[in-house]
């Protein structure tokens, strides 16, 4: 026997349509490439993406075709956003920080036929562009008497004009949930970007969760700020969650360094921001040296990688913002995992509720995970065993994107490549990714925790820390720091600082100090072209 509801499939144009019908008058703030401050509303994005809808019918860009975007976080990225998806076709976010090459390998591994961009971006595109046949159409994003010269760009259109010259009616077609909406490639840390092919309806359902009180807590009183870019996973779903609870949203383009961030934060009331580590620390960098505080911020969801507990103590205890650990992939939409407490743990004292936060969370309803022994054997949650993190669920891959049928999955379960634990309240924490784990003598040592303590020093600006190849041991670590400015500190001052603060046989080997660590293109630390640059490194005494 079947229900008698109504069945109305998941599609992102309900998204746009809901918001502009409830919520039209709510604000959109973005600053621009041009320099200046952008406001609109929902009733004009939602107007302007039909008339995207409309000059990718007027192109003969068919159902499922796809079109990229080159671009930061603003206005126009986010009609495009519902333009696109909402008329059956599929969103490409590309990686602007990535090497032309690999870019170009990625819009014709896609099969690109629009690509729409920001006119900083213009050299990145004028660099690639004849490397890549299947685009018929290349948009800048900007007005028509903006329009860059002497590209050699084909084609090339300013995007107001290619909106002006299209009607605001359209009708959003209708059609299976299951159809693809989007298009996010990996960082690809090894080998080619692996392609991750979102659906309207899972893209629906994380919406749905996302905005849950327990997950991300948006609601039409908010005022965000996603600083983690619409170009890597869907600015982590905000957009769509954006749309369906009428929040107002505020985006910093391609200023994001801390002041930029502040100002913004504090002239447009921002409630909530979301971003990656590297961020938050320019940000609270200008913060402290400018003596300055928040008067309208009161929470800020951090992932990307693990926080670190420095990081968490200064955003609660000086400024008084609750930090919302969270975990995902892009494999996963990418919403897993966030740190919000339990009305019980809300009863603990400042130490306790501290320890719980500085895990990545419980899961959000919609995914369901499990850690395993290299055996595959189901281990316990008891908050100290760890083992190899597996999930599943309505928003998480089943194939990658022209994999020609091989899944990779284990027994229907996705493989992360992190190792972590999970404690008796279903609080997960990231202990290290698989590969960077570190084995000496038998035991695991966790880079992640080597890397929070050199965090707490008050001389260190960033740590990575990795291991090196040892005799006896197998591996012994070694922690990679950059100083803050104006700072100073010795090797045998910052090892002398692990003292009493973890095993002694955990403690770095040695610290080697860098002018810069390496960060991948969506701001992770990539500990893999570290090694490379240590590559001729040797342990003392090795």
């Amino acid at each position: 026997m079947l229900g008698l509801m109504q069945n109305h499939p998941l599609l992102i144009s309900s998204l746009i349509e809901h918001a502009e019908r409830h919520h039209g008058d709510g604000a959109i703030v973005s600053r621009r490439v041009e320099g200046d401050v952008h406001h609109t509303d929902w009733t004009t994005v939602a107007k302007r993406s039909r008339q995207v809808a409309n000059a990718l019918d007027a192109q003969g860009v068919g159902f499922s075709d796809r079109v990229a975007t080159i671009a930061w976080n603003g206005y126009r990225h986010l009609e495009l956003y519902f333009g696109v998806s909402g008329s059956g076709r599929v969103l490409h976010t590309l990686n602007p920080r990535l090497h032309p090459q690999q870019l170009a390998w990625i819009i014709n591994h896609a099969e690109d036929s629009v690509v729409c961009f920001d006119t900083t971006f213009t050299p990145l595109v004028a660099a690639v562009h004849a490397k890549c046949p299947t685009v018929k159409l290349w948009v800048a994003m900007c007005d028509a008497d903006k329009l860059p010269a002497d590209t050699g760009i084909p084609n090339l259109v300013s995007y107001e004009a290619w909106l002006a010259a299209q009607p605001s009616a359209y009708t959003w077609p209708q059609f299976d949930e299951n159809t693809a909406s989007s298009l996010c490639y990996t960082s690809g840390t090894t080998g080619n970007p692996k392609g991750v092919l979102y659906s309207h309806r899972s893209t629906l359902l994380h919406a749905y969760a996302g905005a849950m009180p327990d997950a991300l807590n948006l609601s039409a009183r908010d005022a965000v700020l996603p600083v983690v870019p619409m170009f890597h996973v869907n600015a982590w779903g905000i957009p769509y969650c954006a749309a369906a609870v009428g929040c107002k949203l505020v985006f910093p383009g391609p200023a994001m360094d801390g002041k930029s961030i502040y100002e913004l934060i504090e002239s447009e009331g921002v409630t909530m921001a979301a971003g990656v580590p590297t961020v938050w620390q320019m940000l609270l960098g200008h913060m402290q040296a400018s003596g300055l505080k928040f008067s309208t911020m009161t929470r800020t969801v951090i992932g990307g990688s693990a926080c670190p507990p420095a990081m968490l103590h200064t955003f609660h205890d000086t400024y008084g913002v609750e930090v919302l650990h969270a975990w995902g992939m892009t494999e996963m939409s990418p919403l897993g995992t966030v740190c919000t407490l339990k009305n019980k743990q809300l009863a603990f004292d400042d130490a306790g509720r501290m320890r719980v936060r500085l895990k990545q969370g419980r899961a959000v309803y919609g995914v369901d995970m499990k850690i395993v022994n290299p055996d595959g054997q189901e281990l316990p949650w008891d908050g100290k065993t760890y083992g190899d993190l597996l999930v599943r669920g309505s928003w998480i891959i089943d194939h990658y994107f022209k994999a020609e049928g091989a899944s990779p999955l284990v027994d229907g379960w996705f493989p992360t490549g992190d190792v972590a634990t999970i404690d008796a309240e279903g609080f997960m924490q990231i202990t290290d990714r698989s590969k960077d784990v570190i084995k000496s003598g038998g035991e695991w040592i966790s880079s992640i925790d080597v890397e929070n303590i050199a965090m707490a020093h008050p001389a260190v600006a960033m740590a990575a820390c990795i291991g090196m190849p040892h005799p006896k041991w197998d591996e012994r670590p070694i922690v990679v720091v950059t100083l803050k400015p104006g700072t100073e500190v010795t090797r045998e001052e910052l090892l002398a600082f692990y003292e009493g603060r973890i095993a002694k046989w955990q403690i770095p080997d040695d610290v080697v100090f860098v002018p810069a660590i390496p960060l991948g293109a969506t701001g992770k630390m990539q500990k893999m072209s570290l090694r490379e640059q240590l590559k001729d490194y040797r342990l003392p005494g090795v």
